[in-house]
């Protein structure tokens, strides 16, 4: 399912998905102007990304400022709280947040991620003539913060390239939000065996058990920003990738494809 950017992001919370729907979280876009300020204190565990702009994050005596001129280019700014810890979300420029938001009842530390904290990782590389060459940035998971109820992470799929490939699936749905670079570009989404084109600032809701995977157009850098809520006793990590069996031998090391094999009839 996509969810269409209709217009520009107003300014404030734009929600887009809710904890009572099929994704399990609160996932929305906060634009603040310079000197705009909110103030949170929900029940719910909260995470915030920065994508661009710059903000001073205030919470229980202490602050940390993050600032981010391209997604594309320069790795994520985060905070992440538990409940009703009051956090304080500040523009000290015009900016533009990803808020992500779950149930969680564990007490734990509000953590803040710089730009050097967040893992990020080069997949598909050396394989499959580059085809599915991507860089992947996780902030944090079921292995990293095993008290969070949720994953945050963003991708940057390489122009004319495919990610979250080969094709696979997990019992825990999914969120995807899209940025290009230039804005005008475009991807295709691939839920099943249907096929969406999306946009700048469309979102892909992947229910459970869907598979899924994509392309960018050439010529277009696609990120995407992806949002899991951890399930009971089943917490997404790494490893929690279900490969369509058709396509496992994609995986095999050093495996090689046409032309290097030739097509016979």
């Amino acid at each position: 399912m996509i969810i269409r950017k209709q217009q520009p992001f107003e300014a404030g919370y734009t929600p887009i998905t809710t904890l009572d729907g099929p994704m399990l979280l609160d996932f929305g876009i906060l634009k603040l102007g310079k000197g705009e300020s909110v103030t949170c204190s929900l029940d719910l565990e909260r995470a915030w990304m920065l994508i661009k702009g710059e903000v001073r994050f205030s919470w229980e005596g202490k602050e940390a400022v993050g600032k981010r001129a391209s997604c594309i280019d320069e790795p994520p700014v985060v905070l992440h709280a538990p409940r009703h810890i009051p956090v304080k979300v500040q523009a000290i420029e015009d900016s533009e947040l990803a808020v992500e938001r779950c149930v969680n009842n564990q007490v734990f530390p509000v953590r803040f991620y710089a730009k050097g904290e967040v893992k990020t990782e080069i997949f598909g590389a050396g394989v499959l003539n580059e085809a599915s060459n991507r860089t992947v940035r996780t902030v944090f998971d079921g292995e990293s913060d095993p008290y969070s109820n949720m994953v945050m992470g963003e991708v940057i799929n390489h122009p004319g390239r495919w990610s979250s490939y080969p094709p696979h699936d997990h019992p825990h749905p999914e969120i995807y939000h899209y940025r290009f670079f230039p804005a005008q570009g475009f991807g295709v989404s691939v839920l099943n065996e249907d096929a969406f084109v999306v946009h700048d600032g469309d979102s892909s809701l992947i229910f459970p058990n869907t598979t899924h995977s994509q392309v960018a157009a050439a010529g277009y850098a696609m990120y995407y920003i992806w949002l899991i809520p951890h399930l009971p006793g089943d917490k997404w990590l790494p490893t929690t990738r279900y490969y369509r069996e058709e396509h496992t031998w994609l995986l095999q090391k050093g495996v090689k494809i046409w032309p290097e094999v030739p097509a016979t009839l």
